[in-house]
């Protein structure tokens, strides 16, 4: 006789509902929570000596094993390996129908397992240690909000209180319970998702908004200087034509910049950004963008260190020089009111890494994980207006990471930020080496 059913059955179910409730509030991610609510059940169900909750894989089209719970059989977890098809063994006709099933004697649950395919017999008998077939059994679907999640399986392996009918409505309690976790679980993920998709469309159109002021604003300059340029009525002392041929082609410069930006993010959303190899030696590059970053920039002072002995490295010297110029345009914008800006290489066992230091204002901690994605623009007080696309340092992080190496950053607000990026030391590391090959 099943303990469910003595004369303190009543007692018996109230205590077993309080304490697979208490598991199911318990704040948890799914597969972890069932794994509670199985262990609740095993250790406050008498009858129940082996368990499975059955979860529906739509992706596959089968049933797979979320929680495995039972005696300590050294190899009962490779039980997560079973794939049941709808209609296949117990939990598969479950799922199918849609209705509970108990068998009562180890010949009813042999033949209700007999059209197990031979790859899940095996797995079976490996994870039980045996070909015994449980004693009894009992499975019920998981069902919620009008959807099939599942079933949940209960088995007794040697007892002799084997489950009956009439403990079917009993765990069908316990499974509704299960699948209204399961549902929230789900709704959950979905709710996440929906806001996670209205934060991605909000980005890109306060990204759009600034991507038409930022391309608007080096056209207007063009346009006007060249219209200052054309007019008949003006004649321009040839130092002011050279002043305003100056700006047109800085403000060039810049549009080609977003352009470039533009077409590149696009590259590298296709997986088509593509790298050429070469020896690079870094600390030319980084006297090289300090140079032409000078030219942009009367309050900022640059500073180049790198070690002797600085090794060549393998890597697409136009694409490790766009990863130094992004960062130091960052550099650039983030201390408006000038200081010092610092490039340093360091040399390490298995890589180098490249520092690049500013006196700027700084980023808060919580824009860290952020930073480097598409689109993101820090949040800076109201006096500092920083241009940009919001893409020079997604585009960084995707060059630097196709070279397999690393980029990371330090900051803290009022006293700079510290961008770092590593590459691996790979291929030649001299010139000798360049020499013999």
């Amino acid at each position: 006789m099943c303990p469910l059913h003595s004369d303190t059955a009543q007692n018996v179910e109230l205590h077993i509902l309080t304490e697979v409730t208490k598991a199911l509030i318990t704040p948890l991610g799914l597969p972890e929570l069932l794994d509670v609510v199985m262990d609740t059940i095993a250790d406050v169900l008498e009858t129940a000596e082996f368990g499975v909750i059955w979860l529906w894989d739509s992706s596959a089209g089968l049933l797979c094993p979320q929680v495995v719970c039972g005696p300590g059989f050294p190899h009962l977890q490779s039980l997560r390996q079973l794939r049941l098809r709808e209609g296949e063994s117990v939990a598969g006709k479950v799922f199918k129908d849609g209705n509970a099933v108990v068998f009562g004697t180890p010949v009813d649950v042999a033949n209700a397992m007999a059209d197990l395919r031979p790859v899940n017999e095996t797995i079976w008998h490996q994870g039980l240690d045996s070909s015994q077939r449980p004693c009894s059994m009992i499975a019920v679907p998981l069902w919620a909000g009008g959807q099939k999640y599942g079933v949940l399986m209960l088995s007794t392996l040697h007892s002799s209180n084997p489950f009956a009918t009439d403990d079917i409505s009993f765990i069908q309690i316990l499974a509704d319970l299960i699948a209204l976790a399961i549902e929230r679980a789900r709704l959950e993920t979905e709710s996440l998702a929906l806001s996670e998709a209205k934060q991605a469309d909000r980005l890109r159109a306060e990204a759009l908004a600034v991507l038409s002021h930022e391309l608007r604003t080096p056209l207007g300059a063009i346009k006007g200087y060249a219209t200052a340029l054309l007019l008949e009525e003006t004649s321009w002392p040839p130092e002011k034509q050279h002043e305003f041929l100056l700006r047109i082609d800085e403000e060039c410069v810049s549009l080609e910049t977003m352009i470039v930006e533009l077409l590149d993010s696009s590259l590298i959303d296709a997986g088509q950004l593509i790298l050429e190899y070469h020896p690079v030696r870094l600390e030319r590059i980084a006297q090289e963008v300090a140079e032409e970053a000078q030219h942009l920039t009367s309050t900022h002072e640059f500073a180049v260190g790198f070690p002797a002995g600085f090794p060549l490295i393998d890597a697409d010297p136009l694409r490790i020089k766009q990863v130094l110029r992004n960062l130091v345009n960052n550099a650039i914008k983030y201390s408006p009111n000038g200081g010092l800006v610092s490039i340093q290489g360091e040399i390490r066992t298995t890589d180098i890494v490249v520092s690049i230091a500013d006196q700027g204002i700084g980023i808060a901690a919580e824009n860290f994980i952020s930073l480097f994605e598409k689109y993101f623009r820090v949040k800076t007080p109201s006096e500092y207006q920083i241009p940009g696309t919001g893409l020079g340092l997604p585009m960084a992080r995707a060059i630097v990471e196709a070279h397999e190496g690393k980029i990371w950053v330090e900051s803290k607000l009022g006293e700079g930020t510290i961008f770092f990026f590593s590459l691996p030391r790979q291929g030649l590391s001299s010139d000798e080496e360049i020499e013999n090959g």
